[in-house]
């Protein structure tokens, strides 16, 4: 099987995690932080139901495949398919009211990211990607996601989820694309990297991420057109320090900025 065989029933993952995930959104819900004492990590119920639901689907229609997801573990995680999940990407948003946050769903085969769907289910927009093609669903129909050119850097829209979030050496170097972009701007988590694909932001950058919250974007920015590495040019599915760009050359331009300290 590939992953086009799997498409519908991504749907269907994203459905019922939309379901136990979208009662919470905007409730008091009680929030467990995860941290031990260092940076905030909030989790809450809702993280855990959609999780879980993901979770349930997966091994009744595929006991074979393996499943790797933020709350609960890995289970089989050297299977030919393995599910990457993160069932409420921007939960700091989510506990806030604020909608910038999705439900990441990758398929991952050989441990290499192949199809990737981000799902917000408040504005019902659902964004799906297989390394050659992505595609936008939501209230306004549907269309091909194609990122812009943008030939430098002084041109570019830049995204990160919060420079607190680097350390001091980190926040310094990207301090130093902030300086030379045309608009820096703070939050989005992982609807940055849609927004990325849809053509209106040009780069995305990033620190300390973890395997599940980006192995579902790379086949979407990459789908799109785009590009999605570590700072340092290697494959992004592990995780670290990432930047993805809609343009190679301002991908260039923002890895040599990063790295020039």
């Amino acid at each position: 099987m590939t992953a086009v065989d799997f498409v519908a029933f991504i749907d269907k993952l994203a459905s019922v995690s939309g379901e136990a995930i979208l009662p919470f959104f905007r409730t008091s819900l009680s929030i467990d932080d995860k941290s031990c004492g260092g940076v905030f990590d909030p989790v809450t119920a809702a993280d855990r139901a959609g999780e879980l639901a993901m979770r349930a689907l997966i091994s009744s229609n595929f006991p074979e495949h393996g499943i790797v997801g933020e709350e609960f573990g890995a289970e089989q995680p050297d299977a030919e398919f393995v599910w990457v999940l993160d069932p409420i990407d921007g939960t700091k948003s989510f506990i806030s009211g604020m909608p910038a946050w999705g439900t990441l769903i990758a398929l991952t085969r050989h441990h290499r990211p192949v199809y990737g769907m981000v799902h917000q289910p408040f504005f019902a927009e659902r964004f799906s990607g297989d390394g050659e093609r992505a595609h936008y669903r939501g209230p306004r129909g549907e269309r091909d996601l194609i990122v812009r050119p943008c030939a430098s850097l002084d041109n570019a829209v830049v995204y990160t989820t919060s420079p607190r979030l680097m350390n001091s050496a980190d926040r310094t170097a990207f301090g130093r694309v902030e300086e030379v972009a045309r608009l820096s701007r703070y939050g989005g988590d992982c609807y940055a990297y849609c927004m990325l694909a849809a053509g209106h932001v040009d780069l995305v950058i990033e620190t300390e991420l973890k395997p599940h919250d980006v192995a579902a974007l790379i086949p979407i920015v990459t789908g799109a057109g785009g590009i999605i590495t570590t700072w340092e040019g290697d494959g992004a599915e592990h995780g670290g320090r990432i930047i993805a760009a809609g343009d190679k050359r301002t991908h260039a331009a923002a890895k040599l900025a990063l790295l020039s300290g």
